[in-house]
Order: C-alpha cells, then sequence, then structure tokens
C-alpha cells in the first residue's frame, strides 16, 4: 500500500498515511480537525536484478576491455620492434 503525505492548513503539521488506492483522501486533521491538503511527494523504488548497477556493467566491460587492450597493447610492441 502507498504511503501519502498530508499538509494540515491550520496546524501547518504533515501526516503520512498508509492507504489503499481505492479509499478516499483524509479531509480533516486528527491533530485540530483542520482542513488536509494532499502533497505530492517523490517516490521511491528499489531496482533489483542484474544490469541496474554500475558494477553489473563495468564487469561486463572490463572483462571484454582487458581482452582487447592486451591485443593492442601486444600490436603496439609489434609496431615498435619492427
Amino acid at each position: 500500500m502507498p504511503i501519502y503525505e498530508y499538509e494540515c492548513m491550520k496546524c501547518h503539521k504533515v501526516h503520512e498515511v498508509i492507504q489503499k488506492f481505492s479509499e478516499e483522501p483524509l479531509k480533516n486533521c486528527p491533530v485540530c480537525g483542520g482542513e488536509l491538503k494532499k502533497l505530492i511527494s517523490k517516490s521511491s523504488f528499489i531496482l533489483k536484478g542484474s544490469g541496474w548497477y554500475v558494477t553489473d556493467y563495468a564487469r561486463k566491460n572490463n572483462s571484454g576491455n582487458g581482452s582487447s587492450n592486451s591485443n593492442t597493447n601486444s600490436k603496439k610492441s609489434e609496431e615498435k620492434s619492427t
């Protein structure tokens, strides 16, 4: 269930409430009874699985780059010797 934030227009307190999508938004402050305004806040989410993190990409690139670097280095050494 999502967490919604409401701010009271009278006492200016911010309330976090866990509500279902189907529930009606709150209208009155539980502290002072004033009118509540629903706030828009940043949502958080977690990316799970491989490929979402920088380290996942780095591992794939390092293994590929390591072999290409050795080929490049051997070509450079051959050019210097000729």
